[in-house]
């Protein structure tokens, strides 16, 4: 019997809300992009967390990265003068990092220098990368031909050279890669691999290479050929830098050991490195902190969207008193026939539920239609879960009920003689 009373109270709420189509829309309107514009902004924010979070990861949760800076002083003084600057990690901080942190399982020194790089009459700006052959498993560059580089190539200081599919689709065009030629800075070397060229990764990451157009080769051939002295022309100025390692990257034993042994190497590296001219980045710090920034990103952008739902439910509480006054009648009958305030009051919840419902739904095709068209003219990645979908369409029924309460209650309170009066 209860049951038969909801239903037929749902279909009276639904009978009532359709005889003001119109007046139902435009109050339905301030839920619909209230629930479209709260999965908007989280898929928005959750697609730039993820994407963040994917870049941290592919630098290693296990890994260190050390980098070559140049310092400030040095920055200024080459602008002026003719100038050598000596700076950078070296080939004994890397000797020393070993022979102290028993936890470093895997070291993997980077040397990275630009060329020109010539194939025939085809010329390109390359970024030579001098790597061991531990560098390929730590960065899980996808190997499309060929091969990668091997001990014996370190070891024998070869000419072999891997180079990125951007290098292999622009210089080498559509030649046979494998076994080409390749001229860097007068130097010959053999394209014995590719490996897939990877966009949009980690910010001053070592595996941040491509997007550029990369060629790695043994770190042993690079410092033959190469040296570690670099001379750069800046608007008439001339200045030389001495870099031996531009890049180190420390694999640690477990995850756990990575943020002590890291501040066990800063405290190693300033005790023999009168200035700063390098920078230790943990990934495990900065996924942290990427996931940190996640949450408060979430909560600023579901607050703002919660602004949204909130004047939707006043223009819903609006619309009910209004309801209440046209129906005072109707409220006065239905009283003096027997109907209880209990029953009055949830009549009129049934029909701010059924709107805000309505409203909850239609905002969800808003809501994931405004992420697709993001994604399709910004480029922009976007993630839309169920989660989101699930919450806005509790927060939308909850409006309802908050917001209809009140009319509820201020109907079902009327006295059924004076409500019988009421014109």
């Amino acid at each position: 019997m209860r049951k038969l009373r909801i239903v037929r109270n749902i279909r009276l709420g639904i009978k009532n809300l359709v005889l003001n189509g119109l007046r139902s829309f435009l109050t339905m309107l301030g839920m619909v992009f209230g629930v479209g514009s709260v999965i908007a902004m989280l898929s928005v924010g959750e697609g730039a967390s993820q994407e963040a979070l994917e870049q941290i990861r592919r630098l290693g949760s296990d890994n260190i990265l050390l980098k070559s800076i140049k310092p400030v002083e040095d920055e200024s003084a080459s602008k002026q003068r003719t100038f050598i600057s000596i700076y950078g990690l070296t080939y004994e901080d890397q000797r020393r990092i070993v022979e102290t942190f028993s936890q470093v399982r895997r070291v993997v020194p980077v040397k990275a220098v630009r060329k020109e790089a010539r194939y025939g009459s085809r010329a390109m700006e390359v970024r030579v990368m001098g790597v061991n052959p531990g560098w390929f498993d730590l960065v899980e560059r996808p190997l499309l031909v060929g091969r990668v580089l091997g001990q014996d190539d370190l070891e024998g200081h070869s000419s072999a050279a891997v180079v990125s599919e951007a290098v292999a689709r622009e210089l080498l065009a559509l030649e046979k890669p494998l076994g080409s030629q390749i001229v860097v800075h007068g130097n010959v070397f053999e394209v014995v691999g590719v490996v897939r060229s990877q966009e949009n990764q980690g910010n001053g990451g070592v595996q941040a290479p491509d997007r550029e157009n990369d060629i790695y080769i043994p770190l042993t051939t690079a410092r033959d050929r190469f040296g570690d002295m670099i001379m750069r022309m800046t608007s008439g100025s001339r200045s030389l830098e001495q870099v031996e390692l531009h890049q180190i990257i420390l694999q640690v034993d477990s995850t756990e050991q990575v943020e002590s042994v890291a501040t066990g190497i800063t405290t190693l590296l300033e005790r023999f490195h009168r200035k700063t001219d390098y920078e230790i980045q943990v990934p495990l710090a900065l996924l942290r902190q990427a996931e940190a920034t996640k949450r408060t990103f979430n909560i600023v952008l579901g607050s703002i969207a919660g602004i949204s739902l909130l004047v939707g439910g006043i223009g819903i509480m609006n619309i009910m008193l209004a309801s209440v006054t046209e129906r005072t009648r109707e409220i006065g009958i239905r009283r003096a026939i027997g109907a209880k305030q209990g029953q009055i009051v949830g009549q009129f919840l049934i029909e701010t539920v059924v709107l805000s419902t309505a409203g909850g739904l239609f905002g969800i095709g808003v809501g994931l239609l405004i992420p697709w068209l993001i994604t399709w003219f910004a480029g922009m990645t976007t993630v839309v879960t169920i989660s989101s979908l699930i919450l806005s369409l509790v927060i939308s029924l909850s409006v309802g009920i908050v917001f209809g309460l009140y009319p509820a209650i201020r109907a079902a309170r009327l006295d059924p003689i004076e409500a019988l009066r009421h014109e």
